[in-house]
Parts: C-alpha cells; sequence; structure tokens
C-alpha cells in the first residue's frame, strides 16, 4: 500500500512496525461545541483509512483522545481553555459541557458510519502520565521552570520544523489578534507542557502537580495518551492538516525526547474543507454540522459520499450545490442497488478483477474517488446480480454507504403503497405542503423550504429527511 507521508513528503510504501499489525492514532475532538462538517471530513477519510488497512489483512489498534481541558483558545498558548469558554458560553460546568459534546460527536459518527475508536481516553483521566512525561522531561533537560509555567526547550532540538521550513519573519509573536509575546519563554518557540499560570484563576480543572497547582498543556495529552497505549512506537498518527503546526510538530518534539528514539512513522493530514469564504471554523460563528444537513433534507451519507468523491488531500470546496449532487447521486446509487436480483451466478474470476481495480484505488494513497469508480464499474457489468451485491456488501465495509440496508428499506417502502391514510385531509395537506417543500428544494429556494417546515411543526407535524423520502409524524400543534 503506498501512503503519501507528511513527514517526507512523498508516498512510501506502508510497512508497520510489527508484521500484520497497525498502531494508529487520531487526534480526538476539543469537546466544547459541535464538530462541524469540516471538523468531520478528517475523521471520515482517517476512518476510510483504518478500513482500508483492516480490508488489506491487517490487525489494527485505533487510539483516540478527547480534549476535554489544556486546549486554549489560541494555539499560541494564550487565551482561556476552550472547554471553560464553552461552559460560560452554556452556563454548564466543564465536565458537563464535556459529556454532552463527546455524546454529540459520536452521535454525529454514527450517522456518518463512522467506526468508533478501539480505544477513547478523555484527557482528564490522564493527568498522572502527563505529569510524569513532563518530569521526565525536565530530568533530561528538555523543559524548565519559568514563572510559574513548564516548558519545553526547542532549543535542545536539532530540527523542530519536521513539517515545514518556516522563515523566522512568518513566525513573529503578536502577528495574530489576541497572540501576545510570552516573556516567561527562553524561545520564541518553546511551548508549554504544565500551566500554573494562564487566566488561572477562572480554570475549573486543576490537579496537583510537583510545580504547583495546574492542568496539563495541548500538546503533551496526546504524545502521552498514545505513548501510554500504543508503545512507544507508533505506526500512524492522524489529524487535519492545521494540526501539523504547532500541535504534530510539538507532539514530536517532546515525545522524542522523552523515548530518546524516533516516534511515528507515518503522519497522515487530510486538507480542509473550505466554504465560499475560506476555511470552516467555528471562530466565526454560525457553522453547519451533521443535524442542520439532516433539518435542510440531506442525509448524512450523501455528505459522506461528497467527502469520498475528493482526494483527502486536495482541498474541498462546499456548497449546497455541490450537495445537492451528492445526495442525487447517493439516490441513484441506492435505487440501482435496489433493483440488483438477489440470484444469479458467482463469476470467481469477473469478481476478483473488480477487486482488483478497488485495492488498487485504494493502495494508491486512498484514492476514494477512483474506489468509487470501481464500484459503479460493478453495478454497469455483466455479472450477476448475486455477484454484484457480493461485491457491494464488500466494498461497502470500506466507503460505508450503508447502501444494501438503504436499498432494502426503499424496496420495502415501495412494496408497502400508498399510506392507507393517505385520503384524511390533514394526511393530504401534510403530502401538500412536502411536495411544495421538495419543489422549493429543487428551486434551491432553502428559505421557502425551511418556512414550510417551521409552518408544519407548528401544527404538530415533525419532518425527517431521508434517503427514500421525507417520512412525517404527528404530535401536538405548538
Amino acid at each position: 500500500m503506498l501512503l503519501y507521508n507528511s513527514l517526507t513528503r512523498q508516498k512510501e510504501t506502508f510497512v508497520p512496525n510489527a508484521p500484520g499489525k497497525v498502531a494508529m492514532y487520531t487526534c480526538g475532538p476539543t469537546v466544547y461545541h459541535f464538530a462541524h462538517i469540516g471538523n468531520l471530513r478528517s475523521y471520515i477519510m482517517e476512518d476510510v483509512l483504518e478500513k482500508s488497512l483492516r480490508y488489506f489483512g491487517y490487525e489494527v489498534n485505533r487510539v483516540m483522545n478527547i480534549t476535554d481541558v489544556g486546549h486554549l483558545t489560541s494555539d499560541a498558548d494564550t487565551g482561556e481553555d476552550k472547554m471553560l469558554k464553552g461552559a460560560k458560553r452554556e452556563h454548564k460546568t466543564v465536565m458537563e459541557i464535556a459529556r454532552y459534546y463527546t455524546d454529540a460527536f459520536f452521535a454525529d459518527c454514527e450517522k456518518l458510519k463512522i467506526r468508533r475508536p478501539d480505544t477513547v481516553v478523555p484527557a482528564t483521566s490522564c493527568v498522572p502520565d502527563f505529569i510524569r512525561m513532563v518530569s521526565g522531561l525536565i530530568e533530561k533537560g528538555y523543559a524548565y521552570l519559568s514563572e510559574g509555567n513548564v516548558y519545553f526547550d526547542t532549543s535542545k532540538l536539532e530540527r523542530y520544523y519536521v513539517f515545514h521550513d518556516f522563515k523566522e519573519e512568518d513566525l513573529a509573536e503578536g502577528v495574530r489578534e489576541g497572540v501576545e509575546k510570552d516573556l516567561a519563554k527562553r524561545n520564541k518557540t518553546d511551548f508549554v507542557l504544565w500551566f500554573t499560570k494562564s487566566k488561572f484563576e477562572d480554570q475549573e480543572l486543576k490537579w496537583d502537580s510537583p510545580w504547583g497547582v495546574g492542568y496539563p498543556g495541548w500538546h503533551i495529552e496526546c504524545s502521552a495518551i498514545a505513548s501510554k497505549y500504543l508503545g512507544e512506537r507508533l505506526d500512524i498518527h492522524c489529524g487535519g492538516i492545521d494540526n501539523a503546526f504547532p500541535h504534530h510538530t510539538n507532539e514530536i518534539a517532546q515525545s522524542e525526547a522523552y523515548l530518546g528514539h524516533k516516534w511515528c512513522n507515518w503522519w497522515f493530514h487530510v486538507l480542509h474543507l473550505n466554504d465560499q469564504s475560506g476555511k470552516m471554523s467555528k471562530s466565526k460563528g454560525a457553522f453547519l454540522t451533521v443535524s442542520l444537513l439532516e433539518e435542510k433534507g440531506y442525509s448524512p451519507l450523501a455528505y459522506r459520499l461528497f467527502c469520498l468523491g475528493s482526494h483527502y488531500r486536495r482541498t474541498l470546496t462546499f456548497s449546497f450545490e455541490n450537495l445537492d449532487n451528492a445526495q442525487a447521486t447517493y439516490d441513484r446509487l441506492v435505487s440501482r442497488v435496489a433493483a440488483l436480483p438477489e440470484d444469479g451466478p458467482l463469476d470467481r474470476e469477473k469478481m476478483d478483477a473488480c477487486r482488483a481495480a478497488f485495492r488498487e484505488a485504494l493502495s494508491n494513497d486512498l484514492n476514494t474517488s477512483l474506489a468509487l469508480t470501481a464500484l459503479y464499474d460493478v453495478l454497469k457489468s455483466d455479472l450477476s446480480g448475486a455477484a454484484k451485491r457480493a461485491l457491494v456488501a464488500e466494498f461497502d465495509e470500506v466507503l460505508s454507504l450503508g447502501l444494501l440496508d438503504a436499498a432494502r428499506a426503499a424496496k420495502e417502502k415501495e412494496s408497502a403503497g400508498p399510506a392507507a391514510d393517505a385520503a384524511d385531509p390533514f394526511v393530504a395537506h401534510i403530502l401538500e405542503r412536502i411536495e411544495a417543500r421538495k419543489a422549493a428544494k429543487a428551486q434551491k429556494n432553502y428559505a421557502e423550504a425551511d418556512a414550510i417546515r417551521a409552518a408544519l411543526a407548528a401544527e404538530g407535524v415533525t419532518l425527517t429527511d431521508t434517503p427514500q423520502g421525507t417520512k412525517f409524524t404527528v404530535g401536538e400543534a405548538k
């Protein structure tokens, strides 16, 4: 399998440390708010990577952290903790916020058919491990105490910028709003391992340490958690491209200083999802979530298909027009699978040729677009219905578009026929408004479509959009 390595900036043949086994670490969410669909693009592509490795026969052990403390509003170790910011916004405790948004994140993952990692670790459960690692870095001469905080000393490294060759003038402090020079640092690139001072009077979560009562820095948690649950040598570390610097750069610096050897062989970075104004970001205010897409009538799996249609190392531009196309493509796929006969011979030779095309696409740096082409080619082929169904099921172990389940639901709906109560005047009214909403969406008049949904909700009618059409339930009028 050829896989691009951000560390070497080239595609390389993937060879794990232990034959047949893959130690894989994924940077998890900071659970202070809902994940937006840009965040989830990274998790979708990491999911495809994991499932591809399993498809090729590897035994994968995947670990993910949950950042519930230590991630400040600026990556430059300034500002308040993001968790504290979320707690203030919603007038809840930090742990209430963490539990709520962790559950929300995994609910989104379930809708997108993203496999839950084998091990999920909240940062707050590993504070003794962070303290142990920071102590070790001090003992080895890679860290120092200054004005209450413990810093990593980047001047002790032969090379710090492992992913990019930055120019000094591009890293000037204070060039971005909210980032001020930290006078306690010895060097501009030093970063905090343990805080006792950083708007600390507002910090809800804090622990005793050899350096005073405080809390860990964001970067130390991933290094300690990955080493604790996967050992001293990782095969693959995943994350969005915005994590490459400073987060992953700092992870490598502190991990290799602590361990005394190379820490991780492959770095897998997914590029941004942009909208018309640029990279999607929570800091802009309003942002798109899976739930909002559902409210507008889109299937989460249509969004997954949209992501699979582009390579993970290319910036992907989101628009509702693009998502409309993805939804239409998904619906056609489901219809074609639903129409497949269930019998016929299994032509092993032809099936193996189809498998080879699918495997070749995945093993060429996870080319999901060509993998989808291999799926379409199966549906267009002269294979029997039974053979096509078998290959669709096999390919969907990786693509995870839920095609057979959606096709089965579509056939059940078709066989059930029109609802028996369709002649009811109120039901007829609902169906009429649903058709009007469908027409408004087809004309991209989303404001009108949302107004129809809201009007029906006021009448006690809840709409649920599915790949097989819009369903409704009737409750009490508001």
